[in-house]
């Protein structure tokens, strides 16, 4: 099922219907984010003109470079390869007129990946105050209306810098609610929100510092760009990959082999530990009670849930969410559960995931190793690692969130 909810995003199959047509003038193709590799191969194989453009990826996804330029950078603490790639995209867009058209191809990673501090903040300083984010516990939604508030290309000013020409958005979305505004920080998206939003999520979260960064959001500077601003007249979004899609193909599949799928939601947030805690409620329930569907039956999720790290360990949400998991089900028979984020990256980690099954705490037992321990320690990879239980894949050049798949039998 994962790997079908996988190949339902891959950019090779879902872009190519959204292509506009070729303009009179020059085609420029820009982005970023984990699925740039195949979003610009499927425009490459598709377009019948010729075409120039520059994509940002994370390092170790960089193929042989086409007509359209990859150049590879840090994810998810940016760095200065990225800052001077994003530097490079303003640059080029910026050359566009009336008659060429502008094609930015966004997926989930961009926003760390095309950073560019704003004016007044270093590139360390915007390095800080992200891995600050990252290990607070804020949401994606949350992260990014801070990113897109302290950045010189997000929040819809690369759709300034290539107006007056037209621009198209091909999007692959990996955040709860699918807003075009969200996914990668929304570079070339209008942005409702405030500097005044931004600044009282740092103020939930008690992050003072930089306080270059404080000041910049508190003065109003580098407020993103409205909707209905002129730079988007002659603009058009279209998400062509969605995490429900991926969901929907997944419960596909397992209505073929005879086992009933419940779709749980493809926006599920909140701390990996409590989500872990009432999915496990549900599950047992179902086996249980037969409610709200009789066994077998597999509980489908998506969305992004989040990890307060306090711990020295490492792992990513989906380690986390499936080891909180197991404790919540204390080896109940007959559940088994994978979780897995489908760019092929937990975290920073080098898998994509892993998977439980009712003897999981048993085998851990058994290794010497106290389970509740290594959740305290945010150390899931290590405990996953030990009983070989990792789901590695290796990037899979796209991105549509989570996918969560208990098994009930």
């Amino acid at each position: 099922m994962f790997d079908v909810a996988v190949a339902t995003a891959d950019p090779i199959q879902c872009i190519p219907a959204h292509l506009p047509p070729p303009p009179e003038g020059r085609t420029i193709v820009v982005g970023a984010g984990k699925a740039g590799v195949r979003m610009a191969g499927a425009v490459e194989a598709n377009w019948p003109s010729p075409l120039e453009g520059l994509m940002i990826v994370p390092y170790g996804y960089k193929s042989n470079d086409g007509r359209i330029e990859i150049v590879e950078a840090s994810h998810p603490v940016p760095d200065e390869a990225g800052n001077r790639a994003a530097k490079r995209i303003l640059d080029l867009v910026s050359s566009a007129g009336p008659e060429d058209i502008v094609l930015c191809l966004i997926s989930g990673g961009g926003s760390a990946l095309m950073s560019l501090p704003a004016e007044g903040l270093t590139a360390d300083e915007k390095a800080s105050l992200n891995s600050a984010l990252l290990r607070c516990g804020a949401n994606i939604s949350e992260m990014n209306r801070v990113r897109k508030h302290l950045s010189a290309i997000k929040g819809g000013r690369l759709a300034a810098a290539a107006a007056p020409a037209p621009m198209v958005s091909l999007l692959i979305s990996d955040v709860p609610g699918d807003d075009p505004a969200v996914i990668a920080s929304g570079p070339t998206v209008a942005d409702p929100t405030t500097c005044e939003d931004a600044a009282r999520i740092l103020e939930k979260y008690a992050i003072g510092e930089p306080v270059a960064a404080i000041d910049l959001l508190k003065s109003g500077q580098t407020e993103t760009l409205k909707p209905g601003a002129e730079c988007f007249d002659a603009h058009s979004v279209k998400i062509v990959a969605t995490p429900k899609m991926a969901l929907e193909a997944a419960a596909d599949l397992a209505r073929t082999g005879g086992i009933e799928p419940v779709i749980l939601g493809d926006a599920i947030e909140g701390e990996a530990r409590d989500v872990a805690k009432n999915m496990a409620e549900i599950a047992t329930e179902l086996r249980r009670t037969g409610k709200p569907v009789r066994a077998p039956a597999v509980l489908l999720s998506g969305g992004e849930t989040t990890v307060t790290v306090t711990g020295n360990g490492r792992g990513g949400r989906n380690c986390e969410f499936l080891l909180a998991l197991a404790l919540a089900l204390n080896g109940a028979q007959g559940i088994y559960a994978l979780a897995a984020d489908t760019d092929g990256i937990d975290g920073i980690e080098t898998n994509a995931g892993a998977f439980i099954t009712p003897d999981s705490l048993v085998r851990a037992s058994n290794n010497g190793m106290d389970a509740n321990a290594f959740l305290a320690d945010n150390d899931s990879f290590s405990f996953f690692d030990q009983l070989e239980d990792l789901v590695v894949t290796g990037p899979t050049h796209t991105n549509v969130n989570d996918f969560r798949a208990i098994l009930v039998v």
